[in-house]
């Protein structure tokens, strides 16, 4: 049985006794920092009324397929392709994998690294000779090891730093799911929007059509004058170009889509459809303080916080010596039968320490810029939490106002359609002029075509709204750090 001579386990004790005992790490262990705006906030500004609590409970939990709530079969089957084909998610998530890695490689510079050598030298000459005058080979085997002992925390900081920032491109990716599922579904819906619009626009110059051919067969009889006839021409003319941009807008929509799912555009296409009067789905709603969980952005922000403020550790570790257990334990022999007897063993164990004297301030310049670091760390998530903020009341406002203006635009759409109406049939009964009907036909049109509009913005809102409020995703809770 081979033993292991006293130095060796010695120094072997010696490094398991400092690795045991140094629990604590050079460095500020992390605390998050307090969030401007966020504490002490239980509801949000522009709630629909005035001292309106935000809702609680069940209700304010998203889901996590959210897009559901538009009923809208196409829908969900382009946001279930956005997550496996995308590819922003599918660089994101490379990333995430990427940051994985390095909290792998991080974790295992803590323990000793092994190596093991083997070889055989073939020798000539007088001056290399066992037996005079002949040749011989010495066989080698031997195993080796290296451990940094990390008694002041450094490498610790630096797997903290690693699990920190994996956290971070956690939320990373979240987000970037996020994103690309809010821009599908606000595409998507404008898109449909368009369909509307379009079939609104056909449907008008079906009238307009009408309109013409009752003014033609006036003028015939001599009751109109030939400008009549052309402003009634005018009118379908204008109708016609309005349907041409609505349909270069829809078309250009979709190859949004395409690129959102991953789809080249030459092979994508979106049936259109005749009928599409999806009402707005109920805003969700949420306490203000979910916002630090909900949103991925700020999630993000807050891991990189934390890993910036391990790399102070990191930093100043470098101010205390580093130390480097070595050993080799190996076997020797011209014989290759007898390489592993005890007689041929061999073996070494030694230290090394190493220490920085004299850097000129080097050391406190790198400290400083860890700090700095951290610093614009906390900034950058205050300022993350504050936007947030802004864009959730931003929505909510939108909300609201855009749903006083649906009630006055579906008002004005109406008045305007029993304008049109009369004035066509003043028009037809010699009591209005042509000017009067091109006016009524205009204003109603417009007022039907703001009340389609006001609808896609209320939707968006809607779809807005998800996202700033972080969609169904939950953050971790990180209570430990390494």
């Amino acid at each position: 049985m081979l033993q292991i001579s006293r130095p060796a386990r010695l120094l072997v004790s010696f490094a398991v006794s400092t690795a045991l005992l140094s629990a604590c790490a050079i460095g500020p262990d992390y605390k998050r920092p307090e969030a401007t705006g966020g504490t002490g906030i239980d509801h949000y500004k522009n709630t629909g009324h005035e001292g309106a609590p935000a809702a609680q409970g069940p209700q304010a939990q998203l889901a996590d397929r959210w897009w559901t709530v538009f009923n809208d079969p196409i829908l969900n089957g382009l946001e279930d392709q956005v997550v496996v084909s995308n590819q922003n998610i599918a660089q994101a998530a490379a990333a995430y994998a990427q940051a994985r890695a390095v909290v792998r490689q991080d974790r295992s510079a803590l323990w000793p690294t092994f190596g093991l050598t083997g070889g055989a030298t073939n020798t000539g000459g007088p001056a290399g000779q066992v037996v005079p005058g002949q040749p011989h080979t010495t066989y080698q085997m031997a195993g080796s090891t290296t451990w940094e002992l990390d008694i002041w925390g450094k490498l610790r900081r630096q797997l903290e730093n690693a699990k920190a920032s994996s956290e971070a491109s956690a939320a990373d990716l979240a987000y970037a799911r996020l994103s690309a599922q809010s821009a599908l579904a606000i595409a998507y819906l404008q898109l449909r929007g368009a369909d509307a619009e379009r079939k609104m626009l056909a449907d008008t110059e079906t009238a307009y059509a009408l309109t013409l051919k009752i003014t033609q067969n006036r003028y015939v009889a001599g009751t109109a004058a030939k400008t009549d006839v052309l402003s009634a021409q005018t009118q379908v003319y204008s109708a016609q170009n309005q349907e041409q941009s609505i349909i270069l807008t829809r078309a250009q929509l979709e190859n949004s889509i395409a690129a959102l799912i991953g789809r080249a555009a030459t092979v994508f296409s979106i049936a259109p459809l005749d009928e599409w009067n999806l009402p707005a789905p109920a805003l969700p709603s949420g306490l203000p303080s979910e916002l630090l969980k909900r949103r991925p952005d700020v999630a993000a922000a807050e891991r990189q916080m934390a890993a910036a403020n391990a790399i102070i550790g990191v930093q100043e570790a470098a101010y205390f010596p580093s130390i480097t257990l070595t050993g080799d334990y190996g076997f020797t022999s011209t014989a290759l039968h007898t390489l592993f007897d005890s007689g041929n063993m061999s073996h070494s164990v030694a230290g090394s320490l190493s220490q920085t004297l004299l850097d000129f301030g080097g050391r406190k310049a790198q400290v400083d810029q860890a700090r700095d670091a951290y610093a614009s760390a906390i900034a950058s998530y205050r300022q993350t939490v504050i936007t947030a903020f802004q864009d959730v009341e931003n929505d909510l406002a939108s909300a609201n106002i855009y749903g006083k203006e649906f009630d006055i635009l579906t008002q004005d759409s109406q008045a305007a359609d029993l304008s049109e109406k009369l004035t066509i049939n003043q028009y037809k009964a010699g009591t209005a002029d042509m000017t009067a009907v091109m006016v009524a036909q205009t204003t109603a049109l417009t007022a039907r075509v703001s009340l389609a509009q006001m609808r896609v913005l209320q939707q968006t809102t809607a779809v807005s709204l998800v996202t700033d409020l972080g969609g169904g995703w939950q953050a971790p809770d990180y209570t430990h750090y390494y």
